[in-house]
């Protein structure tokens, strides 16, 4: 029940900063979703740094990873909004948009699994 109690309210916080962060960055002049791009960037990185610290010397407890990265990051970065963000482009016929949101999202946020490990070595 502790286990399930971390992961709500970690999930909690980081889908509420996820929805201040989509409300001020996402654009609805142009329609391109900065907001969800940062918290996935974010959010990659940080459960990379979690993950990292997680691993090296067992650094966080249990507990203090199910916090953090299955439930903080988990409901800080959302794969749903990006997905739809992305039919809306499609939708539009805005190609480059597409390819550019979707790759890029991808690319940088694996990038930054990696550099969030890297930094806690």
């Amino acid at each position: 029940m502790k286990q399930l109690l971390l992961v709500f309210v970690g999930g909690g916080f980081g889908s509420v900063l996820r929805y201040v962060i989509g409300k001020y960055l996402n654009s609805t002049a142009t329609g391109i979703p900065y907001g969800t791009f940062a918290a996935n960037i974010i959010g990659s990185l940080l459960i990379g740094i979690v993950l990292g610290l997680a691993a090296k010397n067992d650094s966080l407890t249990q507990s203090q990873t199910l916090l953090l990265a299955t439930g903080f990051c988990g409901g800080f970065t959302t794969f749903s909004t990006f997905a739809y963000e992305n039919h809306v482009f499609l939708k539009s016929g805005d190609f480059t948009s597409f390819a550019l949101y979707t790759i890029g999202s991808f690319v940088i946020g694996f990038l930054a699994v990696f550099l969030g490990m890297f930094l806690v070595k």
